[in-house]
């Protein structure tokens, strides 16, 4: 199964994060963004999917590992049913973390446990519509309601930037009203609650497993938290790989990443060939 050789990160820690995980797979964590990451960026969101070969390299990888976990800032039950993750042989111990870490599926008993919700988010859901109707972002832009959060998406806008910037001020102010932050994305304007992101359920969930090493692949200026978090972790002795899903939208990504591939294609390959290299069972 050699066909497919493991990139050289392209810097010392990423180098000895690599060599980490192949030396002891089995204290491994592997965490993966999901949109953009393991799935390819749609202009409607309920469309994404997994890209066809993320579930089989997955199944493949993750009985080799100590666990796989995919971080979402979406409902964990989305990204399971968007995934295809359910009831995968080879994924029993696959978890994913949603809303930042507020929400955990565990494969093992196919259910959602989450956190009580935030309080803020209602009343700003409440107020958005006024908001982005008297932006003049209007048409094309549309809310999502994700529970425990709530983003504004642009990229269906006339001029999806144009209309990204006129709501980035209004958002701001509304957040700072109901005691929330804003994550920009990808022509995407998130509010929710300060203190929840990816970086945070990233460490906590580390630490939980007892890792010895780390690779985090994502794509997004959320998943900027979780490469800060890798590297505090590498600073206090922990190895870790950052990987990139695609260079083109999120320069800052990129060039803080130790591997960057060419999207959730470029992703698979990886995780195949991780699977190779730690050989079949």
């Amino acid at each position: 199964m050699g066909s497919h050789s493991l990139p050289v990160p392209s810097t010392p820690a990423g180098r000895d994060g690599l060599a980490a995980l192949l030396a002891d797979p089995q204290r491994a964590v592997v965490a993966l963004d999901f949109d953009g990451t393991l799935a390819e960026i749609v202009p409607d969101p309920e469309q994404a999917r997994a890209h066809p070969g993320a579930v089989p390299a997955l199944a493949r990888l993750a009985p080799r590992l100590g666990s796989v976990a995919v971080i979402t800032g979406r409902p964990a039950a989305v990204v399971v049913h968007h995934g295809g993750f359910a009831g995968v042989a080879g994924l029993e111990r696959l978890v994913v973390l949603g809303h930042y870490g507020a929400e955990r599926w565990d494969a093992v008993a196919d259910t959602v446990t989450a956190d009580a919700p935030p309080p803020g988010v209602a009343a700003a859901r409440a107020e958005l519509p006024g908001i982005v109707a008297g932006s003049g972002a209007g048409r094309g832009t549309w809310i999502e309601d994700k529970g425990r959060a709530v983003a504004v998406h642009t990229r269906r806008a006339p001029h999806p930037q144009d209309a990204f910037d006129a709501l980035s001020g209004p958002l701001h102010a509304l957040a700072d009203r109901h005691g929330l932050i804003v994550e920009p994305g990808r022509l995407v304007l998130e509010l929710r609650p300060p203190g929840v992101d990816k970086g945070a359920a990233l460490t906590s969930y580390v630490r939980e497993s007892g890792a010895r090493s780390i690779l985090y692949a994502g794509d997004d200026l959320g998943d900027l938290a979780a490469f800060a978090a890798v590297e505090k972790l590498r600073s206090e002795g922990l190895p870790g790989l950052l990987v990139c899903s695609g260079s083109s939208e999120v320069a800052e990504l990129a060039g803080r990443a130790d591997v960057v591939v060419d999207g959730p294609g470029g992703v698979v390959e990886l995780l195949t060939a991780l699977a190779d290299r730690l050989g079949d069972a």
